[in-house]
């Protein structure tokens, strides 16, 4: 039963909550709007009405849009320097994870010297710990599928080491105020709000049968993925249905929550090694690869079948009683999302590199493995990868 829990986050949940904005009390003068480098946030009009509201609370602005899909730790440098030069004193970060995860390390190198690799702890990273206080953050979360608006992690990459790793865990990194509003997800592609449905959900399976779960954390956990179960099909059938886009927004700010009191397992380590080889691989679509292979793998081993089997109860299969149930269901939510067919290949990945996927996952992510109920060695990832190989 134990567990510590700190989330300082003022959460603002629901349809309309973007129009809160102007009337929180803000944490600076100036903002930094940071949106990636599509077109979305322009073209819907996100953009625009988060720049007004901000003037109308007494705020200046600027924008960086230049955030990737898999955020580079030069793109990180970019806007922390962009941030100085333009005197802003807090960050708003309007977009999905990547967005949210680049602002909270340019928040932190805005105000901190050196590159933003010196403070990653893992491969490469210098592992110096965050000096100076960040920037403040809003987060204002446009998909649903990472949670990063609730909590006081991000992830970067390294294209030229070929890492993506976890940056953060300073409870100064925390937004100081989250807008979770559906609305601004009904624009979302289909096979993009499958991606990020998928990485709520399995974020929540993995903290449900982590070694660091508890009875907190089991009821976010569970709460999350009954709602993706229920909804996101919907969701991705019918981007306006603001009633699927509220219940896995919901499911998807618990899948954050819950990061905080238990943790993801080595799937997140190997899907991050797999993207960091492939830049343009999203995070989501990677798990969605990967998740019958890996959870398999722990049910022929049988750690924790109990707890499978209330998972694939809270995926809609009520009268479950074997662990498989779990993967049947989660077939089942891959088929009804239009992601059954998702492949490795498709993405440039080739079965040679497995094995230095397996070991980078270890070397980067070592610390989600301590999170595994049993122990997985880098040749049980590199069976687990070649298993979801196609």
């Amino acid at each position: 039963m134990s567990f510590q829990m700190y989330v300082p986050t003022r959460i603002l949940f629901g349809p309309g909550q973007l129009d809160q904005l102007g009337k929180l009390k803000l944490p600076g003068k100036k903002a930094l709007i940071v949106i990636s480098n599509g077109k979305s946030t322009r073209a819907n009009g996100s953009l625009d009405r988060t720049e007004r509201l901000l003037r109308e609370a007494g705020a200046e602005t600027a924008v960086f849009d230049r955030i990737e899909a898999n955020p580079l730790r030069t793109t990180v440098m970019e806007g922390s320097a962009f941030a100085r030069e333009q005197n802003c004193d807090f960050i708003v970060a309007l977009g999905g994870g990547s967005v949210m995860d680049a602002s909270k390390a340019i928040a932190a190198m805005a105000t901190n010297e050196g590159d933003v690799w010196d403070y990653i702890s893992g491969g490469t990273g210098g592992g110096k710990p965050i000096g100076n206080d960040p920037l403040p953050l809003i987060a204002i979360t446009t998909t649903a599928g990472t949670g990063s608006e609730v909590d006081q992690w991000g992830v970067v990459s390294n294209n030229e080491t070929h890492e993506k790793i976890g940056f953060g865990g300073d409870d100064r990194l925390f937004p100081a105020a989250a807008i979770v509003d559906p609305e601004l997800m009904k624009t979302v592609p289909p096979e993009f709000t499958a991606y990020q449905g998928f990485d709520a959900l399995l974020q929540a399976v993995e903290c449900y049968v982590s070694s660091y779960a508890s009875l907190m954390s089991d009821m976010y956990a569970i709460t999350a993925i009954e709602n993706i179960g229920a909804y996101l099909a919907k969701a991705v059938r019918n981007g306006s249905d603001l009633e699927a886009r509220e219940h896995v927004a919901f499911a998807n700010t618990l899948s954050g929550v819950v990061m905080t009191v238990s943790a993801t397992t080595s799937e997140h380590s190997l899907e991050h090694a797999m993207s960091a080889f492939h830049q343009n691989l999203p995070h989501g679509a990677g798990l969605i690869m990967l998740c019958v292979s890996y959870f398999t793998h722990f049910i022929e081993k049988h750690a924790s079948d109990g707890r499978y089997v209330r998972m694939a109860q809270a995926l809609g299969m009520k009268d479950a009683t074997d662990p498989k149930d779990f993967i049947f269901m989660l077939e089942k939510l891959k088929m009804d999302c239009g992601v059954a067919d998702l492949k490795m290949s498709d993405y440039g990945i080739t079965k040679e590199e497995l094995p230095a996927i397996a070991k980078k996952a270890r070397e980067t992510m070592g610390g989600l493995f301590t999170s595994d109920l049993i122990p997985v060695t880098d040749e049980d990832s590199t069976a687990i990868l070649a298993r979801a190989y196609r």
